[in-house]
């Protein structure tokens, strides 16, 4: 059962590629900050935590279809993990009851929901079997993370990585190369540098900026506001980013670039292939420089 998900053709389902073949439980709708300026998902989209008969029923339909074959959950929609801590551990009970394979419950998961909740709610989260969350930190610089409106200071967005990490989950951060546009990308890399060496996640995610129609990033570019790097500049950041981060010898990130904003696809396992990912990231660099143009930044990622 690939992909599989209820009560959920009303408005738009995102989840991480890696979820394509995950059980899509929705227990709220859309985002509850859903103020980000770079991020069009769920504009137009009331914020709504769904009530538990709603849930219960999506849970009872994949049962009588794929009760043997659904090993992996993710709870949609932005950010679930907005739930009470009860909620999210009744909801964890009843898919361990339905489903007796499976591996895993995956969630998005905002900063803020990330520090609202103690130590020990979330290590009780984790042995409930909620393992992986997957947290878009985006920068670790808080005049970056200020102008896009993120919610968060770079040090908040430390402590919700590293509380992440202490109970025992698996952490995918997702960051943005781009995202302070050419006056701020030196001042942008090296603190998501900082961020990503503190928090020291399972896996780590470079996504580059796109300008999405609808998201007041957009405008600001079209009015002049606001001023992209190349794709030779995301490669020079990125190649910042990687020569800064510091994680202990012995530790394993697993880096990927291959998201579809990126325009070549990167990967390696941090730290041991870090020199090598770095020569990459250069061929990368040198290789875009011969572009005779781009217009990424106009093109209408919407369609």
């Amino acid at each position: 059962m690939e992909g599989m998900f209820f009560d959920s053709w009303d408005t738009p389902v995102f989840r991480p590629p890696s979820e394509a073949r995950s059980f899509i439980l929705r227990v709220t709708r859309g985002c509850a900050h859903n103020r980000c300026t770079y991020c069009n998902m769920y504009r137009g989209v009331p914020f709504e935590k769904l009530t538990d008969e709603a849930i219960l029923r999506q849970i009872a339909l994949a049962e009588r279809y794929g009760k043997e074959s659904v090993r992996r959950v993710f709870l949609a929609d932005g950010d679930a993990f907005v739930l009470d801590t009860e909620r999210l551990l009744a909801i964890l009970a009843r898919l361990r009851e339905a489903f007796p394979h499976l591996e895993r419950v995956a969630s998005y998961a905002a900063p803020r929901d990330i520090l609202r909740k103690t130590p020990e709610e979330m290590t009780a989260l984790r042995k409930a079997g909620l393992t992986l969350l997957y947290y878009g930190m985006e920068s670790g610089d808080t005049e970056t993370l200020r102008a896009v409106r993120k919610g968060v200071t770079g040090e908040e967005s430390i402590a919700a990585g590293q509380r992440v990490i202490a109970s025992g989950m698996q952490l995918s951060i997702m960051t943005i190369l781009g995202l302070a546009g050419a006056p701020g990308s030196r001042r942008h890399a090296l603190a998501t540098a900082k961020a990503i060496s503190a928090i020291r996640p399972t896996m780590w995610s470079a996504l580059s900026l796109m300008l999405y129609r609808g998201s007041e990033l957009k405008a600001q570019f079209e009015r002049g506001e606001f001023t992209p790097l190349s794709p030779a500049g995301l490669m020079d950041e990125l190649a910042l980013v990687v020569e800064h981060v510091e994680l202990p010898e012995g530790s394993r990130c697993l880096f990927r670039s291959n998201h579809v904003s990126n325009y070549i696809p990167l990967a390696a396992d941090l730290p041991a292939e870090k020199d090598r990912l770095l020569e990459d990231i250069g061929r990368c660099g040198a290789y875009l420089r011969t572009l005779k143009s781009w217009d990424v930044y106009n093109h209408d990622w919407s369609k």
